[in-house]
């Protein structure tokens, strides 16, 4: 669904992807792993046509995406921090984004609803707390029934019964077929969840393998523990 072709981006002197190559297949929920300064962020910007790759090439169900636009509306983006304008409610962000993609013949409420952001709608987001600006970005990520999802840190915030619903949700897309790519500094909340990972390192893909390899290869069932084994045997 998503070919990564060979990209590297530098900012100046700095390279921040180096060489980059992977394929992204639908109905994979896949985790991207890595230290703080790997390239995870500007790979996920790069597919979301957010930053411009130096070299090399993307392409969305075969077709490139460099200098395109009109893919983005098959993805669904949660970013870590959602920021939106303070003096509106969270009623009125909703319809914002939904006149802004002119699309409600296929609207997914599920969050909406499980949530209960509609009890919550005459709220302005200046005044909402961290968990629930999480929940506003986790439902118009899934409002529009987008072919991939892109979660970044999904859980952080959440209380424990939001990041349940929210894993649960993500669970029942990854069985309809869709692409779901998380990055995520809480690892034991992906144990459930993914069914590959790619573990980067210097704006280097260092390993991607499926769960079931990964957890053959490091002898390990906790992704943690698994990705510390994998790491110390390539290092000997």
């Amino acid at each position: 669904m998503i070919e990564i072709q060979n990209i590297s981006k530098t900012f100046g002197s700095l390279q921040v992807l180096n060489g980059v190559n992977l394929s992204l297949l639908k109905g994979q929920c896949i985790a991207l792993i890595g230290p703080n300064g790997c390239g995870k962020t500007t790979l996920i910007k790069s597919i979301l046509g957010m930053v411009v790759p130096s070299q090399g090439d993307i392409l969305f169900q075969g077709t490139s995406i460099l200098k395109q636009f009109a893919y983005r509306r098959h993805i669904g983006y949660m970013p870590q921090i959602g920021r939106y304008p303070e003096n509106m409610n969270i009623g009125q962000v909703v319809e914002m984004i939904r006149n802004i993609r002119k699309d409600d013949t296929n609207l997914d409420l599920e969050l909406l609803e499980e949530f209960k952001l509609q009890t919550l709608y005459g709220k302005r987001m200046s005044t909402l707390s961290g968990g629930t600006t999480q929940k506003v970005s986790a439902t118009l990520a899934f409002l529009f029934n987008p072919d991939v999802l892109i979660l970044d840190e999904p859980t952080a915030g959440l209380d424990p019964l939001a990041a349940e619903i929210l894993k649960e949700k993500i669970i029942r897309e990854k069985q309809k077929g869709k692409l779901i790519l998380i990055t995520s500094h809480l690892l034991s909340e992906l144990d459930d969840l993914i069914t590959q990972l790619i573990f980067m390192q210097d704006g280097q893909v260092i390993f991607h393998k499926d769960m079931d390899t990964l957890r053959a290869d490091s002898g390990e069932e906790k992704i943690s523990k698994a990705i510390a084994n994998i790491l110390k045997q390539q290092a000997k």
